[in-house]
């Protein structure tokens, strides 16, 4: 293995491995010569600091990185390795490459396709720009969605779920049918706890070993400033523990997943989710080993198994497709027009909702919340208080170890937000209070009461609620979906209407 500084023998081909792309069967080893090419790697600076990030998401991939690093050497292979501490580090890609690409004099430099739009026009604009490689991670690739969304102008995602499952053959029958007779079972997965419930699985913990301890200590000294803790340090930071993760999954969640999919409880962070999102957005786990794996379960009914499954080759691929048909303008979306900053509170907790502080905690302690907390919790508040979307993106890729651009964005701006004005969805997502409490035990310990709108005891969700239906009355009143909520929100008298709109001022005045 060759550090930053090292003499090199004669390079062939340069190949950079980008933070996220961590996969020793990427295309950009197909050829690889260990006599004639090298890897490069890079911790940069830039890359931990252009927006302000979780300690545990920087450990993740500093430490994912140096292991991958480790095993490229295992193997074999040369890598030039910087370390983001090394005195001659510039902390900039740019500059790092033209220095690497000017050391070792390579006759080509090789990278797989960024995930990032950023990342992508860096490199795009160097002196001497790498080879790109198509990404096989994904089971759908950048011109195919591009054909599709040729054939289907506003793609939803349920027609491009429905095309992957035809493409890949999963829950397929041999007739082209989908397995059960139906495409999905969201009806079935829609359950929460109640007063009694299942006891939670325990999962497995990575205990850190010599090389995280050191980069935990790193981060520690180094990124004293940034938000979140690095208590309890236990991310899978290798495929071997990745793959450990899923196999648990599998067995021990897999089979109630589907139908507490959308519960919340009281102290629990993680529930029957997977938990492989970083592993996968990192590539050190591939999407299709995750769902031939859970295909495999014997305890797992179908409702479970459909709905992993559409999370991955569905949603998972059709955020990616529409990150990259719809950037650079993407990000600068904002059809409702949002204008406020995100809430101090989103980075310290300090606040009366139960659900709110019990799902930041949750953000704070793990760098994690599952998927329903983002949506709607997280998201869902931000959007009735009208913040700019961009800025909600912004914070989930600061305090999530998984976040990676390609999924943040769409999920965020477009899922969450509705900023995109319905490229994503084609109704925002909009709920009250009593959504929460239906949902989780948050409510029966909070002080606020999901049933009122008005009043000092009124639940800001349901007031915010009502005036977001009411604000946004022209652009949504027509839309099937919203039927039923416009029909409730006509039966609220001028009076109730206006004292709604009194009190969400003075719940966006003390948020700002």
């Amino acid at each position: 293995m060759a550090r930053s500084g090292e003499p090199q023998r004669e390079v062939r081909n340069l190949v950079l491995v980008l933070g996220d792309q961590l996969d020793l069967d990427s295309a950009a080893f197909d050829g690889f010569e260990a006599s004639r090419d090298v890897v490069l790697q890079m911790e940069v600076m830039e890359e931990t600091s252009y927006i302000p990030q979780h300690k545990k998401r920087i450990a993740y991939f500093l430490a994912s990185m140096r292991h991958f690093r480790d095993e490229l050497a295992a193997r074999g292979r040369r890598v030039h390795y910087v370390e983001i501490d090394a005195p001659e580090n510039t902390g900039r890609f740019e500059t790092e490459i033209a220095r690497a690409q000017q050391m070792l004099r390579p006759s080509r430099t090789i990278v797989v396709e960024p995930g990032d739009w950023r990342v992508a026009e860096k490199l795009r604009r160097l002196v001497q720009p790498p080879e790109l490689r198509n990404d096989r991670h994904f089971l759908c690739s950048r011109d195919e969605f591009a054909t599709f969304s040729e054939w289907h102008p506003r793609p939803i995602l349920e027609t491009f779920y429905r095309a992957m499952r035809r493409k890949t053959g999963l829950l397929m029958d041999r007739e082209g049918r989908p397995v059960g007779g139906s495409w999905n079972f969201d009806a079935e997965n829609r359950k929460s706890f109640g007063k009694t419930s299942p006891p939670l699985p325990s999962r497995p913990t990575c205990a850190p070993d010599a090389l995280t301890a050191q980069v935990l200590r790193l981060v520690a000294l180094r990124f004293a400033d940034s938000p979140g803790k690095l208590d309890d340090f236990d991310l899978p930071v290798t495929r071997a523990q990745a793959l450990t993760q899923m196999e648990d999954f599998v067995a021990k969640r897999l089979p109630l997943f589907g139908t507490y999919q959308d519960a919340m409880r009281s102290g629990e962070p993680f529930l029957y989710h997977s938990v492989l999102s970083g592993p996968l957005n990192l590539h050190q786990l591939r999407p299709l080993e995750v769902v031939q794996s859970a295909l495999q379960s014997r305890s797992a009914p179908l409702n479970a198994l459909e709905g992993f499954v559409r999370q991955i080759i569905g949603w998972r691929e059709f955020v990616r497709g529409i990150y990259w048909r719809r950037m650079p303008h993407y990000a600068e979306e904002n059809a409702l027009g949002a204008e406020l900053p995100m809430p101090r509170f989103y980075w310290t907790g300090e606040t009366e909702m139960r659900c709110l502080a019990e799902a930041i905690g949750h953000t704070i302690d793990h760098a994690y919340a599952h998927h329903i907390e983002r949506l709607m919790v997280l998201g869902l508040f931000a959007m009735l208080l009208g913040v700019r979307p961009y800025d909600v993106h912004r914070w989930h890729m600061s305090m999530f170890w998984d976040a990676i651009d390609w999924v943040s964005l769409p999920n965020t701006l477009g899922m969450s937000q509705h900023g995109d004005g319905g490229i994503v969805g084609t109704k925002p997502y909009a709920a009250s209070g009593n959504y929460i409490n239906r949902m989780s035990d948050h409510c029966r310990h909070c002080r606020f009461d999901p049933k009122q709108a008005t009043g000092e005891n009124a639940c800001p969700f349901t007031t915010l609620y009502w005036n977001f239906l009411d604000k946004h009355r022209k652009r949504f009143a027509t839309n099937g979906r919203m039927n039923n909520q416009y029909a409730n929100l006509d039966r609220k008298d001028a009076a109730e209407l206006r004292a709604i709109r009194r009190q969400a001022a003075k719940i966006s005045d003390a948020a700002a």
